[in-house]
Formats: structure tokens, sequence, C-alpha cells
């Protein structure tokens, strides 16, 4: 069953909460690539993703605040919290076929990358 673009979106913070990987990786392409301009982190291929969150440091937790669509891909606004403490995300998704192939994040409050347990994530 292939998901509307909304259902999809919001699929990934579920199951992403849920620790649910298995779940979490069918919502993903192959070759998805994600990238975080502000630290500068890439991660490519849908497993190297599901790693990076599954070791993500720290009990997280991410809230949809606000949700927008549209053909082929949307925009997230998320309370994100880890171990109590609140930052807001911005991430924009694109899908091919169904799936998300491309994931851009964007957080407005200014930090350093925590240290990872992630060997793919990139620095550039």
């Amino acid at each position: 069953m292939t998901l509307d673009t909304r259902s999809t979106l919001e699929r990934h913070w579920q199951t992403g909460n849920a620790r649910d990987w298995v779940a979490f990786a069918a919502l993903l392409s192959p070759e998805l690539v994600y990238e975080a301009p502000q630290t500068r982190e890439r991660v490519r291929g849908r497993e190297a993703y599901v790693d990076f969150f599954r070791t993500w440091p720290g009990n997280w937790r991410a809230d949809i605040q606000k949700i927008l669509v549209e053909p082929g891909g949307g925009v997230t606004m998320i309370d994100f919290v880890v171990d109590g403490e609140h930052m807001t995300g911005v991430s924009f998704f694109e899908l091919t076929d169904g799936v998300i192939s491309r994931i851009t994040d964007f957080w407005p409050s200014p930090y350093e990358p925590p240290p990872r347990a992630c060997q793919w994530v990139e620095r550039y």
C-alpha cells in the first residue's frame, strides 16, 4: 500500500518515535540522501539513515507542530525533545515513487552536533 505524502511524513516521525526501524525503513528510498546544512552533515542510503536515527544520542522524541505538503514532497516543523531539552526542527522532504528520497534539515537555533555513534555521517 502506498501512502499519500502527508501520511508518509507523519509515519516518518511516528515510526521513529516508536523505534520501529523496520516500518521506518519501509518509508525510505534505498538511495536516500539526508543533509543538515547548518552542521554540514550528510548521510547517504536507507540503512545509513536508519542507523543515524537509531543511534541518536539521548532519549529523544519528535512531535509534529506543522506539516505542509505538495506533490512530490513536503515540510514538517517539529518540536524535537532530547533529554528534556526542546529544539525546533524544519525538515524538507522529497518523495520519489512514494518513498522519501531526500531530506534537508534546518535547526533555527545554532548548535554543534553531538558526538555520533553512527559511522555513516560525513562532515562537509
